[in-house]
């Protein structure tokens, strides 16, 4: 695979390959904000069965010198793929994460209710304790409401930088938001907006919206938007390895950052070249983009045959 860092004219890296191999290669501290949205623990249910080997003459197994043995099945057992796989799956890939992080660099971890108590665990284990500045709460209002509890609306983002003493965060470049009661403010105060808060109220991506890219996991640009603008400065580079439907990439082009994007999903990289079709100074690696977009803008790109890189 090709190494980071970029050259400077290279807008954006999307590579499709398992993560933990990608940032295995990236150089260390070489990034200055990563976002990622790992899939949310499932709770599929997994299956062992433990089995016996005893001699028996009738038996189906060939053993040492000849002996026959038979395999009996004593027990199976059935659990549920919950937060323990789920942080073993995490854990190296956050370990990483680190490695690669910039000094002033900062991490946003998207994940649900069910699993961030678990991450931010996790988390504090290998950031640490002081490293930990916000959890951000992702309300929104859409879907049904169970009648035995109260509607879980919202996602936990969990905001951690390298050094806490030293870290981005571009408070004047925040997009505001309006006052609730403008008239209790003043004219001035209402006009200029005010700054979020750790609660964005923010509705999902439409489903006949512009924005809208088929991918069942898209989050809103406006959240990541939000994020790049907090986080980095102009030309700064951001990592998602859970990129999805590229998202974060389509923020960090919007406000002048370069970017790196890894995903192993065939759907998502599909997604992704039809979402910066036309954008220039985007490589590929692993995947070849052509036969998912129109190619008008982006032949001299892929002048060369694409590899199935690994």
């Amino acid at each position: 695979m090709t190494k980071i860092p970029m050259e400077v004219d290279v807008t954006g890296r999307i590579y499709f390959a398992d993560n933990l191999e990608v940032l295995r290669m990236l150089p260390g501290e070489s990034v200055d904000l990563i976002y990622i949205d790992p899939p949310f623990n499932t709770g599929k249910v997994q299956k062992r069965t433990q089995l016996k080997t005893v001699r028996s003459a009738k038996g189906d197994r060939a053993g040492f010198q000849g002996r026959r043995y038979e395999s009996i099945v004593v027990g199976t057992k059935r659990f549920s793929d919950f937060f323990d796989d789920y942080l073993t799956f995490l854990e190296p890939r956050l370990t990483e994460a680190h490695r690669v992080l910039a000094p002033h660099g900062c991490l946003y971890f998207h994940v649900d209710y069910r699993e961030v108590h678990y991450c931010k665990v996790l988390l504090d284990s290998i950031f640490g304790r002081e490293s930990f500045l916000n959890e951000i709460i992702w309300a929104y209002d859409y879907g049904g409401r169970p009648k035995d509890r109260w509607p879980p609306k919202h996602d936990n983002i969990l905001l951690y930088a390298k050094n806490p003493s030293n870290y981005v965060f571009n408070v004047d470049e925040i997009e505001r938001i309006p006052y609730m009661a403008p008239g209790l403010v003043g004219p001035e105060k209402a006009a200029r907006g005010k700054l979020p808060t750790d609660t964005w109220w923010h509705t999902i991506v439409p489903t006949n919206g512009s924005e809208k890219t088929g991918y069942p996991t898209q989050k809103p640009l406006g959240i990541l938007r939000r994020i790049v603008q907090a986080s980095t400065r102009p030309g700064a580079l951001v990592l998602d390895f859970f990129a999805g439907s590229g998202t974060t990439g389509a923020a960090a082009l919007e406000l002048g950052r370069r970017f790196v994007l890894v995903d192993n999903n065939p759907e998502a990289l599909a997604v992704m070249a039809r979402r910066f079709d036309g954008i220039e100074g985007i490589e590929w690696v692993g995947f070849d983009p052509a036969p998912h977009q129109k190619g008008e803008k982006q032949r001299s790109l892929f002048s060369a045959p694409a590899t199935n890189g690994g």
